[in-house]
């Protein structure tokens, strides 16, 4: 086999999710310095190390247009139509994902402080072995998947926009419904996501 079979940086995207509304945490999330550099900027250069491709999917770009994010490009999340409210981290990827050109994506949230590059790295050396039926590879925990950390086939989008056309927002709830490759996870503690001051202490 070689490497040469091998998903390279140049055939996955990123697309990290930064629309949360914080409301725990009483400050954006995506703004907090983690070690001096604001969480968002982190997450986009841990995912960067993966791929040439990252997307930054937000309602609010202009409030992240400062950060140092050299090899992102925006996109603006919009409320469903009719709507004036955004839905959560499963709309938002499926507007980002109707932009992707690659088989695979990696998915992240902004707010995991202690994501690991060589993790990802590792996983993205497992997609070529992943069943042509799953839809995603992701990480599993006692109460379901991990679906904001883990890699999705760009051909789910029309599944993914039936299940929200049905009024649908459960990450869970819709991976519950098709094959799910299960990736190898040593370090549960790596997906820790800071939602309250509290949180953010221990990160």
């Amino acid at each position: 086999m070689g490497h040469e079979a091998m998903t390279t940086r140049s055939e996955l995207t990123a697309i990290v999710l930064a629309g949360g509304k914080s409301s725990r945490m009483g400050q954006d999330k995506a703004l907090i310095p983690i070690q001096g550099v604001p969480l968002l900027q982190r997450v986009c250069g841990i995912a960067e190390s993966c791929t040439e491709a990252v997307y930054v999917v937000t309602p609010w770009p202009e409030r992240y247009q400062d950060l140092l994010l050299p090899g992102c490009q925006f996109i603006r999340e919009v409320p469903l139509s009719g709507e004036s409210i955004f839905h959560g981290p499963l709309v938002g990827f499926a507007q980002g994902l109707a932009e992707v050109q690659t088989e695979w994506v990696l998915l992240l949230a902004c707010d995991l402080p202690r994501l690991r590059v060589e993790v990802l790295q590792d996983w993205v050396t497992r997609l070529d072995s992943v069943g042509d039926n799953a839809i995603a590879a992701l990480a599993h925990n006692p109460k379901g998947w991990e679906p904001l950390c883990g890699f999705y086939r760009r051909r789910c989008l029309p599944q993914l926009l039936e299940f929200i056309n049905q009024e649908g927002r459960s990450f869970q709830q819709w991976l519950r419904q098709y094959p799910v490759e299960v990736l190898p996870f040593a370090e549960p503690e790596m997906l820790f996501n800071c939602n309250t001051p509290e949180d953010l202490a221990l990160s």
